[in-house]
């Protein structure tokens, strides 16, 4: 059932094209196997605070926080006619460079400001790709194959969790059994592999989308036997009338050609090549401005960024705790993360069978209740209060690790179909990545927060008395987002609308 279902996909997407994605998303999983390290490079080797070290990834995640403008983009500035593969080259290059650099033998790996600099030039490259990524799977589903739709969604999917839990399995292992950056360098292996794989998915231009079968895909399948097609535009130049060919190859024997007015026409292309692209800029931002200001889009957007915003994040301060007065090694965090991946897929299942028909404000309200007892949790593990009853450190950072990201996926859910319910058609894929954008950014202020409470507190790797009392305040602070669930709509519930 499996085999015939990858045939089907294949023979309507093509091989090429879903290997691109499922690279993609996978990467996208497997960051975690080269993060682990870049925690340890701070840590370690750069000797940075605890709240030094949560500044460094507040900034280094910030461009996840503006994946519209790559939307908008590569909507409205076609670069040699093409939308999408160029992008996806030059997100995979950003992605790909900075690990080359901090594998390197080279003294500014030593430094905090250079490792932010490669750190964010490195998630703009990956939230570019995440963003384009999206745009071409949701062109390829296009008219008759919009019923393939989930079954993209799901492979992508599928491929981020497969990432995710292998990254977590293998960070760990080489953290203790190869130096740090050779992990940089063996995870740069991905990316190339990515960038490699962008020559076999062919584009069509967008001015000539028509042309290929009468059908508005712009991303040619493989042939009959299985093979990708070159990626050559001008190997479909054989299947225009030879008329066309005419016009766009030049005059043939025994025609004119008044030479002195090509360069006019030239110029005059690229003058409305620059002034569709400014129109169509100038366009997206007023249509995603028209539609964010409803109070119907405002209002639940407001909430979910509030919910992110006031509590402040101590993360990293915990991995600094875990690491340095629990001394937990870096295969046990790794084995802890892929439990992490398991409880999220938990938390996904339980949601679609059990929750999903409850009104939203109900499950985001009890999701942060069930937040709160995880922060009690911590509590329990940084005051010592379990060891009374026998319990291993290491039980409650996994039963933490696992319960904490189901919990999470209860808010997740909810966000995804409330966001896919509120976008108004012909701008669902740049709106969709606004909310996803405006989501991220609550989640680096949140960041920022849990950076500033952990230098208020002088938290530090020698001294994490006070941790208690941040901890307290991370409790406390995730009930404010519930005193403003009136945001949310009153009758929506958590899932998508018939």
């Amino acid at each position: 059932m499996a085999i015939g279902w990858m045939k089907k996909m294949k023979s309507n997407f093509g091989a090429s094209f879903l290997w691109l994605v499922c690279l993609i998303y996978f990467t996208q999983g497997f960051r975690s196997f080269v993060w682990t390290a870049v925690s340890y490079q701070m840590k370690d080797v750069l000797g940075l605070s605890p709240s030094a070290s949560q500044f460094v990834v507040s900034i280094a995640y910030f461009p996840w926080s503006i994946k519209p403008l790559y939307g908008i983009l590569s909507d409205s500035i076609p670069i040699k006619g093409r939308k999408r593969v160029p992008y996806l080259v030059i997100a995979t290059s950003l992605s790909l460079v900075p690990w080359v650099i901090l594998g390197s033998p080279t003294p500014m790996r030593s430094s905090r400001n250079f490792l932010t600099i490669l750190l964010t030039l490195q998630n703009i490259g990956s939230a570019m790709a995440d963003v384009v990524i999206d745009a071409m799977i949701a062109e390829a589903v296009r008219s008759e194959l919009a019923a393939f739709a989930g079954d993209l969604q799901s492979l992508s999917w599928s491929a981020m969790a497969i990432g995710g839990i292998c990254g977590s399995l293998l960070g760990g292992y080489t953290l203790s059994n190869l130096k740090i950056e050779t992990i940089f360098l063996l995870f740069s292996v991905l990316p190339t592999i990515q960038l490699i794989s962008c020559s076999f998915v062919s584009e069509v231009p967008s001015g000539d989308i028509e042309t290929v079968n009468g059908k508005e895909n712009g991303y040619l399948k493989d042939d009959m036997n299985g093979r990708p097609s070159n990626g050559n535009y001008m190997s479909h130049e054989k299947s225009k009338p030879e008329s066309l060919r005419r016009r766009k190859n030049g005059p043939q024997h025994g025609q004119r050609q008044a030479i002195t007015t090509k360069p006019n026409i030239t110029e005059q292309k690229r003058r409305s090549l620059i002034a569709r692209s400014f129109i169509s800029i100038k366009t997206s931002i007023f249509d995603l401005c028209k539609a964010f200001k409803k109070p119907i889009i405002l209002r639940p957007m407001a909430w979910f960024f509030l919910s992110h915003v006031t509590v402040p994040n101590l993360s990293t301060v915990m991995f600094y705790y875990q690491t340095d007065v629990l001394h937990l090694e870096s295969a046990f965090l790794g084995n802890a993360r892929v439990v992490g991946w398991l409880g999220l897929m938990v938390g996904t299942y339980t949601y679609n069978r059990c929750f999903k028909h409850l009104r939203l404000r109900k499950i985001l309200m009890w999701t942060h209740i069930g937040l709160a007892v995880m922060n009690f949790l911590d509590i329990v593990l940084v005051s010592r209060m379990h060891v009374q009853f026998g319990i291993p450190d290491k039980y409650m950072v996994l039963f933490g690790s696992a319960l904490g990201d189901a919990i999470n996926q209860f808010k997740m859910m909810p966000f995804l179909i409330l966001s896919g319910q509120l976008c108004p058609p012909g701008i669902e894929g740049t709106l969709f990545a606004l909310f996803m954008s405006i989501n991220n950014l609550g989640n680096t202020f949140g960041s920022f927060l849990g950076a500033a409470l952990a230098s208020l507190l002088n938290i530090s790797s020698e001294s994490f008395d006070k941790l208690v009392l941040g901890l307290n305040v991370q409790l406390i602070s995730t009930f404010i987002p519930v005193a403003f669930l009136f945001l949310i709509p009153k009758d929506a519930t958590g899932q998508a609308s018939s």
